[in-house]
């Protein structure tokens, strides 16, 4: 049963979530990025299933995986968002091989970036610090399918934060993409 203090709940952490993201985004130049980050979380199919399973402190998907094995709602999500690597995964042209993770564009690995450091400040509040979003990315790093040079700017990335914070990483992701936008080598996801 939905609980009807959950509806301004969710829609309120949903939102902030996304207005996070949006100021990071901006933040580095992904303006376009920033502003239709998350969309899909206002769509019925996500925010009832949100709302049900709300319980602020992690993702309602969690919850809802806990139950049924699976959530709907996650993967009408994954499917819509390309900043989240699990819309990379696919078979590979050998189709033995089976599934495997394909190389993010850059600006794609840049706001799954700063979707993390948004879910980390949104979901631990007070207890956020520049190391939450590695962490959090540690836990569930065995359990990951990414290509290895998505994997290797994303963990450079969150250490970068870690260590030097939002304003160093910001710096150098600007100067990431600056040097993609200009036709420069795909440093952008292979890191050199």
């Amino acid at each position: 049963m939905i609980k009807p203090q959950n509806i301004g709940s969710h829609f309120r952490t949903i939102t902030e979530h996304k207005m996070l993201v949006m100021k990071y985004c901006f933040q580095v130049g992904l303006y376009r990025q920033g502003l239709l980050h998350d969309l899909s979380k206002y769509s019925a199919e996500e925010f009832w299933s949100g709302v049900y399973y709300y319980q602020g402190s992690r993702s309602p998907h969690a919850a809802a995986r806990e139950i049924h094995g699976f959530s709907k709602a996650w993967l009408h999500h994954k499917g819509r968002n390309k900043h989240h690597f699990e819309y990379w995964i696919d078979y590979t042209v050998n189709k033995e091989e089976g599934l495997a993770g394909h190389k993010m564009p850059l600006k794609y690995v840049i706001e799954m970036v700063m979707d993390r450091i948004a879910a980390s400040k949104v979901y631990k509040g007070k207890e956020y610090t520049s190391r939450s979003p590695l962490e959090y990315y540690e836990r569930e790093k065995p359990y990951i399918l990414l290509h290895s040079e998505t994997r290797a700017l994303l963990e450079r990335l969150l250490h970068m934060l870690a260590e030097k914070g939002e304003k160093r990483t910001f710096a150098y992701i600007r100067g990431l993409l600056r040097k993609e936008s200009c036709g420069g080598t795909r440093i952008g996801t292979t890191g050199k």
